[in-house]
């Protein structure tokens, strides 16, 4: 072989060399580029691991503006109704159907002749209303008590004997306040749960109303990180009240998000920070523990001064059900129950209270961005007996 040759071919060789090379490279840089999911830990294990991922803040998470503010969507930030009032609208709502539970009693504690079948008639009323075998017990044994020394019993005199029970069953004295004020000048911190197609992303998105309704500076944390939907849904309610949307990628850890919100509504001086989180199915053991991790590590900067227990009102029964699971899981402070509007078993209102023992603090009373009220029992006992005149 000349020198030409040789020359040629170790030329050749060291051209293959640096393009194997550069291949590998960029196949390397590649490599690192492409986006993947971190591999979450377990999710079976309620107690902390070390190093734990989701009690760091994950650089995907993003805070979302609203209106108003630098890089925030253009659009109206609306005005919220005043919360005062909104309650007394399910008067009207209980029209109809709604109030069978109050005129069932009334017809019937009404009778000239109160014996033993007609009382048995009484707790069949309420038990179809969902009040629950317990309190229809004691509400029954009560009235048959006071029926007697009653002597007169005129509808007014029964209407007015019922309606002072049924107060009494619901609880007038509970302590229905939301906790919103948080201590040493941190945000409260509301945690708001429940599964699938109970209104829950909707109820978190009217409370942000209702709080930006009495001054309140609010930021939501979209920890529904399951469902693409949930956060799009959640930002859509910050915008319309301007309040932002701290956010991460689908899929993503949601306890991280949750995390990071309530670390940006401390160092932004917010009132309240709100945290949606995805609807459990209460069946599935391991996003149930998961939502207790999510809770686990926001209390690693402080406490969750608000648990809410979101419950679908016309599933009746099957949301005592749910309420045991998730109170196993977290512990609950209050209940939000949807739909109260849409159902004939208001008796719902007494059982889930006696279930979990923490009170119903807010109702939801129809399809409006404006009809979520703090529950007030003076006012859902006269809609269940219904108009006097009617």
């Amino acid at each position: 072989m000349d020198t030409l040759t040789l020359v040629i071919v170790l030329a050749a060789l060291g051209l293959l060399v640096l393009v194997g090379g550069g291949l590998a490279l960029t196949r390397g840089r590649r490599s690192r580029q492409r986006p993947g999911k971190a591999a979450l830990p377990p999710l079976t294990d309620l107690e902390e691991r070390p190093g734990e991922r989701a009690a760091e803040p994950s650089g995907d998470v993003k805070v979302v503006a609203p209106p108003g503010e630098p890089g925030a969507p253009t659009g109206p930030t609306e005005k919220p109704a005043p919360v005062a009032g909104r309650m007394a609208r399910l008067r009207s709502r209980f029209g109809g159907s709604q109030a069978t539970l109050g005129r069932g009693l009334l017809g019937l504690l009404s009778k000239e002749r109160l014996d033993d079948a007609v009382w048995e008639e009484v707790e069949e009323v309420l038990l179809t209303a969902d009040v629950g075998v317990g309190p229809t017990q004691e509400l029954v044994e009560r009235l048959r008590t006071r029926v007697k020394e009653l002597g007169s019993r005129d509808t007014d005199s029964v209407r007015a004997l019922l309606r002072e029970e049924l107060l009494t069953l619901v609880g007038p004295d509970a302590d229905r306040s939301l906790h919103t004020t948080g201590a040493d000048g941190r945000p409260a911190v509301v945690l708001v749960v429940g599964v699938n197609g109970t209104g829950k992303t909707t109820t978190v998105g009217k409370l942000a109303r209702v709080l930006v309704a009495e001054d309140r500076t609010v930021l939501l944390g979209a920890a529904d990180t399951f469902r693409a939907a949930a956060a799009d849904q959640l930002t859509t309610w910050g915008e319309r009240v301007g309040a932002p949307v701290v956010r991460g990628p689908e899929g993503g850890d949601p306890a991280s998000v949750a995390f990071d919100a309530v670390k940006q509504g401390d160092a932004g001086g917010y009132d309240v920070v709100l945290v949606d989180t995805a609807g459990r199915l209460q069946n599935k053991v391991g996003l149930m523990d998961e939502l207790g991790k999510v809770k686990r590590v926001i209390e690693k900067q402080g406490p969750v001064d608000e648990v809410l227990l979101v419950l679908d009102a016309t599933t009746g029964q099957n949301g005592l059900v749910q309420a045991r699971v998730f109170a196993e899981v977290v512990d609950i402070t209050g209940i939000v129950l949807t739909k109260l509007d849409g159902t004939a078993k208001g008796g719902i209102v007494v059982a889930v209270q006696r279930e979990l023992g923490v009170p119903v603090k807010l109702v939801g009373l129809g399809e409006g961005a404006d009809d979520l009220a703090p529950f007030d029992p003076e006012v859902f006992v006269d809609a269940l007996l219904g108009d006097p005149a009617e």
